[in-house]
């Protein structure tokens, strides 16, 4: 009896080439796979779906994936089962059975990143793989001032990096939060939205640092919805930072 499995996925993303699988290359897909086929002892491969792609160095608190699986296994089952194979940088933090009809990727209603800043003079050995870093001057109530600005539905065309091949580039952000970790020494952004483009956060941090910095105008955000012209924001923020927290459905 086939069922349908959605895990929830925890990884550390220094090692990956990414999340899709590539060739001759070592991703979360690829992996994941790996285990679910080994598990099946199936002669059907087994294929999985993700909720979206996570690029070389991104890592994930929460990333979703389904695939269908020829026995049925309980959830908890499956669960210690992947966990015995997978790697120590991949961990399922949870997993159950599901509908026929949901979909990882197209059943998604949102998704929330953060994105972390070490604010060192110099950059931390023990950081440098999950978080970025920055050691220029930043004025926080100028971000704070400039996070509303990114809160509704907006052409994100500015903030698309090349090689995206979606052509719509309009995208609603729910929720935009920045936060000092003093103990940390770290600046902590959060964003919520309906789906975000190639790239996208990354940008939009890098944008938010400048504004801090005081080479952008508090409110720049909004001539750079405007303009549509990647040229205009210079720099993307490491892919080290970045984490995808949340993954949401109905």
């Amino acid at each position: 009896m086939t069922r349908r499995y959605k895990i929830t996925l925890a990884y550390d993303g220094t090692n990956f080439a990414g999340f899709q699988v590539q060739p001759n290359q070592r991703t979360v897909q690829s992996v994941l796979e790996a285990a679910v086929n080994k598990m099946s002892k199936n002669s059907d491969y087994i294929t999985i779906y993700g909720s979206g792609r996570t690029d070389a160095g991104v890592h994930a608190l929460g990333q979703v994936v389904h695939f269908d699986f020829p026995h049925d296994i309980p959830a908890e089952g499956m669960l210690k089962g992947l966990n015995s194979m997978l790697p120590l940088d991949c961990e399922v933090v949870g997993c159950e059975i599901v509908p026929n009809d949901f979909h990882a990727r197209f059943t998604t209603h949102g998704k929330r990143y953060m994105y972390r800043v070490s604010r060192g003079r110099f950059t931390n050995p023990f950081k440098r793989f999950y978080t970025g870093h920055y050691k220029y001057p930043l004025d926080i109530e100028k971000i704070k001032e400039a996070m509303p600005d990114l809160v509704g539905t907006h052409d994100f065309s500015s903030f698309v990096a090349s090689g995206s091949q979606t052509k719509n580039h309009v995208r609603t952000i729910y929720e935009a939060t920045v936060r000092e970790d003093k103990e940390n020494d770290e600046i902590i952004f959060e964003f919520c939205g309906n789906g975000f483009l190639y790239n996208q956060v990354r940008i939009m941090v890098a944008t938010l640092l400048e504004i801090g910095n005081g080479k952008r105008p508090v409110h720049d955000f909004l001539r750079l919805y405007e303009v549509k012209d990647r040229n205009e924001c210079r720099e993307t923020a490491p892919a080290s930072g970045l984490y995808l927290k949340e993954v949401y459905y109905d």
